[in-house]
């Protein structure tokens, strides 16, 4: 039988760098390292508050009324788990939450095509549930629901979300399997148009880790641009969690991956492990993306913590460094027409990205009611 849990669930918080604040993760493990078994078969209930970030004119997720993120809450379970998100709307349009990976009905799948959703001002719950392998009656097995997943609306400004995808309304999802190593910290990285959290260098995350620490990248796609996800220095499996399961796993080892919208992986890296400490670059493999402003920095303390050599160098340089005209917010005026002038294509239009794409005019898109 279940057994409902009411809060309990502690904060690993992540270093996101000064501009992206401080992202607060919720996990149903007490610690890193902590035993899995205790986390079986429990209902857990959370109270997500949507709001305006102050002073904007985003909208995030937060796990306080008045304080949202942008990612929203990382929220991890496990197999088996359930969650009770009680989604308070305190903005003036409607909205919802709608994961990827788990298991809930049509009342809880946050979509206008299910009148699933919270007007302004509502307060809703919805369920999430999940599951481990199993075998079938024909023999067969079937999928759990372990992976590196994400949430985000589905009907601020229409009927599929994408406007309050564009606003900062998503977050990251991990279910993990029992038994799974758990990290030191956990960086969640979103590509959604031109930005990286909704950044543009030099003002996307510094990611922090100490030299030997597990760490953990969840990597998600919005928006309507293709990106690839590359780590400099750091390589990983192309497996669930990013590592090899034997000496004779044969799973390609990689340090690009494709990041197309909607899509999300993750893997656990050793920071530094043969390279050393220092300033490592993360970034969008697409040229011009990355020129226009798509990279980070990962940076790898020495085990005690210390700024190694040159590492504080290559984050002046990086912070100084010219990173083309993507703007980090979307302007609050009307949507323009198609740019025809290839030095106008840059993430200035209100829906950044889709300027690009040849026939698009935005001024023929109803945002208010349903259109394919």
């Amino acid at each position: 039988m279940d057994k409902k849990a009411k809060g309990g669930l502690s904060r690993r918080a992540v270093l996101a760098g000064a501009a992206a604040g401080v992202v607060a993760p919720v996990a149903v493990a007490s610690a890193a390292g902590s035993s899995l078994a205790a986390a079986a078969g429990l209902t857990r209930q959370l109270t997500l508050y949507a709001d305006y970030v102050p002073g904007t004119t985003r909208v995030g997720y937060g796990l306080e009324p008045g304080k949202p993120t942008i990612p929203g809450p990382l929220l991890e379970m496990y197999e088996g788990d359930t969650f009770e998100i009680e989604l308070v709307n305190n903005t003036d349009q409607r909205l919802s939450i709608h994961p990827h990976g788990v298991l809930y009905d049509t009342e809880s799948d946050g979509s206008p095509f299910n009148n699933s959703f919270n007007n302004p001002g509502e307060t809703k719950t919805y369920t999430w549930k999940t599951r481990a392998a199993y075998q079938a009656a024909n023999g067969l097995w079937m999928p759990g629901s372990a992976g590196y997943w994400h949430y985000h609306d589905h009907a601020f400004g229409g009927d599929h979300g994408t406007v309050g995808l564009l606003k900062g309304l998503y977050g990251g999802l991990i279910v993990r399997k029992r038994g799974d190593l758990l990290p030191s910290k956990t960086f969640t990285v979103v590509f959604t148009e031109m930005w990286i959290n909704h950044q543009t260098a030099p003002d996307t995350p510094i990611f922090e880790a100490n030299l030997g620490q597990r760490v953990e990248f969840l990597c998600i796609g919005h928006g309507s641009l293709m990106h690839t996800f590359h780590l400099h220095a750091h390589r990983w499996a192309d497996t669930r969690t990013g590592m090899l399961t034997s000496a004779t796993d044969n799973a390609p080892v990689i340090d690009n991956k494709t990041l197309d919208p909607g899509c999300s992986f993750g893997f656990q890296v050793i920071a530094g492990d043969v390279v050393g400490p220092g300033a490592w670059m993360y970034h969008c493999h697409v040229q011009q993306h990355s020129d226009d402003g798509m990279s980070g920095v990962f940076l790898v303390r020495g085990a005690d913590g210390g700024m190694p050599a040159g590492a504080q160098d290559a984050i002046d340089r990086f912070k100084g460094h010219h990173h083309g005209t993507a703007a980090a917010e979307p302007p609050t005026g009307p949507p323009p027409t198609v740019a025809t002038d290839a030095s106008a294509k840059t993430a200035k239009a209100s829906m950044p990205g889709m300027a690009d794409m040849p026939g698009m005019d935005m001024s023929d898109m109803d945002m208010t009611g349903h259109q394919h």
